[in-house]
C-alpha cells in the first residue's frame, strides 16, 4: 500500500536520549479507478495549472478542481473509488520512502566523489582537478564508469525507516531517522509487510 507524502522537515523526540525524526504530511488523495493488478489511479492537489486534458480527467472521474494531478499507486484489496483511507498507517511499524535527493547541479570530482585534490601550497597547478583519467597506449581510452565531474544529486533514493507515530486527524507521519530530499519535496511511502 502506497501513499503520496510531502516532507515537512526534521525534529527530535523529547525523551533522553533524544531520537532524530522526520515529519511527513500525507497528501489527501481521491481514488479515481482501481485496476485488476492492485494499482489505482488517484488524484491529488498540486500547484500545477489547469489545462484541457486535466479538466477532462476531472470531469470523467467527478473530482473537484483542486485535485489537479494524477498518479498510479498501489492500494489495498477492496479499495473503492472515493477518498483514500490512511487507516493502514496507524498500524504500520516500518515504511519505505522514495524521494529525490537534493540536486546540486554540475559538480567537480572533489565534491561529487570525495577526491582529496592536489597540494595546497604555492607553485602547484593541481588545485581541485581530478588529475589523469586515461591509460597508456593500451587500451588508449577512458574506461566506462570513471569517476569524473558531472551532475550530482536529484536522483531517486528509497530508504527504510521505523514508524514512531501517525496522527490520522492531521495526516502527520513521524519516522525515525532521516530521509532524502528537501523540505517540501513530494514522494511515495510504502508500508513494509
Amino acid at each position: 500500500m502506497e501513499y503520496i507524502i510531502e516532507k515537512i522537515g526534521m525534529s527530535r523526540t523529547v525523551e533522553v536520549p533524544s531520537v532524530p525524526v522526520t515529519l511527513l504530511k500525507v497528501v489527501e488523495a481521491k481514488v479515481c479507478e482501481v485496476r485488476e493488478d492492485g494499482k489505482a489511479l488517484v488524484a491529488y492537489n498540486s500547484s500545477k495549472k489547469l489545462n484541457k486534458s486535466i479538466e477532462g480527467q476531472q470531469t470523467k472521474f467527478g473530482v473537484s478542481k483542486e485535485f489537479n494531478k494524477f498518479m498510479t499507486i498501489e492500494v489495498a484489496e477492496g479499495t473503492e473509488a472515493g477518498d483514500l483511507s490512511t487507516a493502514a498507517l496507524s498500524e504500520a511499524t516500518s515504511v519505505k520512502t522514495s524521494l529525490n535527493t537534493k540536486g546540486r547541479g554540475f559538480q567537480g570530482g572533489m565534491k561529487r566523489h570525495g577526491f582529496s585534490g592536489g597540494p595546497a601550497e604555492h607553485g602547484h597547478r593541481f588545485g581541485r582537478r581530478i588529475g589523469s583519467i586515461g591509460n597508456a597506449e593500451w587500451p588508449g581510452r577512458v574506461q566506462p564508469g570513471k569517476k569524473m565531474p558531472g551532475q550530482y544529486g536529484n536522483t531517486q533514493v528509497t530508504v527504510k525507516n521505523d514508524v514512531l507515530s501517525f496522527d490520522e486527524q492531521n495526516g502527520i507521519l513521524v519516522l525515525k531517522g532521516s530521509i532524502p530530499g528537501h523540505n517540501g519535496a513530494r514522494g511515495l511511502v510504502r508500508i513494509v509487510k
